[in-house]
């Protein structure tokens, strides 16, 4: 059982989201981007290319200079979150990432850089993000 926020949890939900066909339609699709994750002081950073998370990482404070986003929550929000996925097997109406950020008045998914533009892939590619974040419903997760 992956342990939540690891790189070994993170290739286990890439290596569902990446062979579920169910995953490329609906809204999801060919997504494009490096996007961190910022779990309390940890950062991951991970990177889409076209219908697959190609890669899972270990990072640092300094690398979210070079993502195009990050989402940053508290580890019990993240828990919350993930806790309500495994539960319905998707987010419910409160624990979208599309809600999360509506909810909070700085947003879930800001930069270092200020580039809006990179910052816009956060909502171009929500759904896809959501999906992603939805397959973990498929593993047992441990919070650590």
């Amino acid at each position: 059982m992956a342990s939540f926020p690891s790189v070994e949890w993170f290739d286990d939900v890439r290596d569902i989201f990446n062979n579920e066909e169910s995953f490329r339609g609906g809204g999801g699709g060919q997504c494009n981007c490096v996007a961190g994750i910022k779990v309390g002081k940890q950062v991951f950073v991970l990177t889409f290319e076209g219908f697959e998370c190609t890669d899972a990482r270990k990072a640092s404070l300094r690398d979210l200079d070079e993502v195009d986003f990050f989402m940053d929550m508290a580890a019990p929000e993240w828990r919350a979150m993930l806790e309500n996925i495994r539960k319905n097997g998707h987010a419910d109406l409160g624990y979208t990432l599309n809600t999360l950020d509506l909810d909070r008045t700085e947003g879930l998914a800001t930069s270092m850089h200020g580039d809006q533009y990179r910052e816009d892939l956060f909502f171009r590619y929500n759904q896809t993000f959501q999906y992603f974040f939805d397959a973990s419903a498929r593993i047992k997760t441990q919070f650590g």
